[in-house]
């Protein structure tokens, strides 16, 4: 079984901009991510910039972003081989 990967915020806000995210904003160590989509909607991720993200944190990021990118797209990112 694959173990999630210790990431930092730095690693996961790069991870989700190449699913299209793009920095939007930033209050204190968060991270807010916007990715536009048709009909002027938003989808919006927030993220800590922390160096290391607690293994629970990228577990909650991924479970986020899977409502908006697929999760087999989002895997090999956050998990080991």
């Amino acid at each position: 079984m694959p173990k999630l990967k210790r990431l930092s915020g730095r690693e996961v806000i790069s991870i989700l901009q190449k699913f299209g995210f793009a920095v939007s904003s930033q209050k204190g160590s968060h991270v807010k991510l916007v990715r536009p989509i048709a009909g002027g909607e938003r989808q919006v991720l927030t993220v800590p910039n922390h160096p290391e993200l607690d293994t629970g944190t990228c577990r909650a990021i991924l479970r986020q972003a899977s409502r908006y990118v697929p999760v087999s797209e989002l895997q090999p990112h956050f998990y080991t081989d």
